[in-house]
């Protein structure tokens, strides 16, 4: 019911094989080129902020550019980078013979990468759409990166690079991380060049040597060893070289496919499934702290960078909403998640399934709408078994008719009718333009009779539900709405990855907030604000995530009941009841994706831990400041 950024997408091709074999056997030197596009459309749902891509042509002459690269911003940006793409190819077209493409035409080449953005940090503009690129007149040096990501310690890194003499142009864990992968480059660039000195080399036998002997992952590793965060990062270097990493925790997800023609690396499984026409075991997933690692020949590897994590957190939201529900494995969570809400939700509509309708918010929750109906289902078939028992005879046939006729009532209840894009930014205008994000089904209950029932993935700000949802669905006036979210209660924020990180984002942390105030209990909440300011002296690795005490005193459905209360407009007469995914329902839905720091605070990395302490210290000086 609310909309949540997503996590950035990425793409990447290495062809194994000549242009002129993807010309003979599919038609077109543009093979990998057309495959990135479609990998990239299939990948839409992970950034609409904006999109690049890159190309390297590891054949190109001195004096001929050998790294191209377009970005472009907004929903549609696939669009216009692929575009701008054929234009610069230009006459030539896809029908050129491969050696000509290979030596004269732009993006004609033999690795590509592509990304899709969704803003992590706020910051907005060209400049801050992947793939990055930092150049060098040797091409061992030119270093091309994109990555799903978002780093908690870009001070440490910062402070890192400037000991060493660096002076980084922009403060983005984006570019930072770029310069200190350069800067590792550079270094075992140097190395080779001793080497080759040492071995009596000149001219282009130095260079030569360097392209062939460069080892990414000492590059990696001396460039990683310091970085707390969610990560895959691609890039491949001007002498063609490439990889893909993702990080120890197993956070971020990265899978890839390998044949004799060419190396896939995407964010999702079904991406790379459905572009290459492959079986699910065909595809498989990059290991915590492992990178893909691709040499100019084409040759590859599997590299144990970091160690993985004792526990590896793989992320949980990843599969309850970021990914496509086209994976197999996430559709089957997707719907274990609805199924898991079956016993909460028939106690708040008191077990009355002739009086109730049950429906989506769309289109994000279908999936967990399939499960949520089917174990009804099931219930409502045991029930009717016992009832036939209870009767202690064999029934009549009006008796049978009565209770066989019992059904799950499904219905179409909420469409999402218009992208709102008003030039209106606030007050009572803009509110009653965004009660009309979505439409309703007029007649799909009987007023003042039926319940509604009604899921979505997830409840974090509470605005478009208060706004929007709940006023629109109370014109249907039924007896009692219950709003359920397949996830449980989001509680704090996220610095892996997902735009969601200051305290009073979350509608769950203010009713806490509300819940203490109302208990006459400020002075608690000041106590938790000076444990997390005693706590700055310490080293991140020490630090304790005090904001779980904000929740102690109070049990997730004295929570949910206060969300309730502030999620009522003063138009709405609707008796209201907020049903959430319990932590167990989750945990059992997604056995392989334990992490879930966004419901339970519990950080993979100490800098998770570090900056919620800091978000909660400057939530509280904020107020403290208002209600001054």
């Amino acid at each position: 019911m609310e909309t949540i950024k997503h996590e950035c997408g990425i793409a990447m091709i290495r062809l194994r094989k000549p242009l002129l074999h993807f010309q003979q056997r599919y038609g077109s030197w543009m093979y990998g080129l057309n495959q990135l596009y479609l990998m990239m459309e299939k990948q839409r749902n992970r950034g609409q902020e904006g999109a690049g891509l890159a190309c390297l042509k590891m054949k190109a002459q001195a004096g001929e550019e050998y790294m191209f690269r377009e970005r472009a911003e907004g929903s549609g940006a696939i669009n216009e980078i692929f575009e701008a793409v054929s234009k610069k190819i230009g006459e030539w077209g896809e029908q050129t013979d491969a050696e000509t493409a290979e030596q004269h035409i732009p993006f004609a080449g033999e690795v590509y990468m592509g990304h899709l953005r969704y803003s992590t940090t706020g910051k907005n503009g060209l400049s801050y759409v992947h793939p990055f690129l930092r150049r060098n007149n040797w091409r061992a040096r030119n270093i091309c990166l994109c990555g799903n990501f978002n780093m908690t310690n870009v001070d440490e890194i910062f402070a890192d690079l400037t000991s060493k003499g660096q002076h980084p142009r922009i403060y983005s864990d984006t570019y930072i991380i770029l310069e200190q992968i350069g800067h590792r480059l550079d270094r075992e660039s140097e190395r080779l060049f001793s080497i080759a000195q040492q071995k009596g080399l000149d001219g282009m036998a130095v260079t030569q040597f360097i392209e062939e002997n460069i080892c990414i992952e000492n590059i990696l590793k001396e460039a990683c060893s310091i970085w707390d965060g969610g990560y895959v990062i691609s890039g491949m270097t001007g002498s063609g070289e490439a990889f893909a990493m993702r990080d120890p925790w197993g956070i971020r997800t990265a899978f890839y496919y390998i044949d004799e023609e060419k190396i896939v690396v995407a964010s999702e499984r079904p991406v790379i499934q459905t572009a290459f026409n492959l079986e699910i075991s065909d595809v498989h997933e990059l290991q915590p702290g492992q990178a893909l690692i691709i040499g100019k020949d084409g040759e590859w590897r599997l590299s144990q960078i970091l160690k993985p994590a004792e526990k590896t957190t793989a992320c949980s939201f990843e599969r309850i909403y970021f990914s496509r529900s086209s994976d197999a494995d996430i559709y089957l969570e997707r719907k274990a998640l609805g199924r898991n809400l079956m016993r909460q939700i028939l106690q708040a509509i008191d077990y009355d399934i002739d009086n109730t309708v049950f429906s989506f918010i769309p289109n994000t929750a279908e999936v967990a709408f399939y499960g949520m109906t089917e174990a009804i289902e099931q219930w409502l078939c045991q029930s009717k078994l016992e009832k036939i028992i209870s009767l202690g005879r064999i029934p009549t046939a009006e008796e049978t008719l009565q209770i066989i006729n019992c059904r799950v009532r499904r219905e179409k209840v909420a469409h999402k009718d218009i992208k709102l894009r008003t030039f209106i930014t606030e007050g009572k205008s803009r509110n009653n333009l965004v009660a009309h994000v979505y439409d309703i089904t007029y007649g799909s209950l009987r007023a003042g009779v039926d319940n509604l029932v009604i899921i979505d993935d997830s409840i974090v700000r509470g605005t478009t539900l208060k706004e929007s949802i709940i006023r629109i669905l109370d014109r249907l006036h039924p007896k009692k709405m219950v709003l359920v979210s397949s996830s449980p209660q989001i509680r704090y924020p996220d610095y892996y990855g997902i735009d969601m990180s200051s305290m009073h984002e979350f509608i769950a942390f203010r009713a806490a907030i509300e819940l203490l105030i109302e208990n006459g209990r400020w002075d608690y909440i000041h106590d938790v604000y000076l444990k997390c300011i005693a706590q700055r002296q310490k080293k991140p690795t020490e630090m304790v995530n005090y904001v779980k005490e904000i929740y102690a005193p109070f049990t997730a459905e004295d929570i949910s009941r206060k969300m309730a209360q502030m999620l009522r407009h003063e138009e709405v007469t609707t008796e209201i009841e907020i049903v959430f995914q319990s932590l167990e329902g989750l945990h059992n839905a997604c056995p392989n994706h334990c992490g879930d720091w966004y419901f339970t605070g519990n950080y993979p990395t100490p800098g998770g831990v570090r900056r919620i302490n800091e978000a909660f210290i400057s939530y509280i000086e904020e107020t403290y400041n208002e209600r001054s």
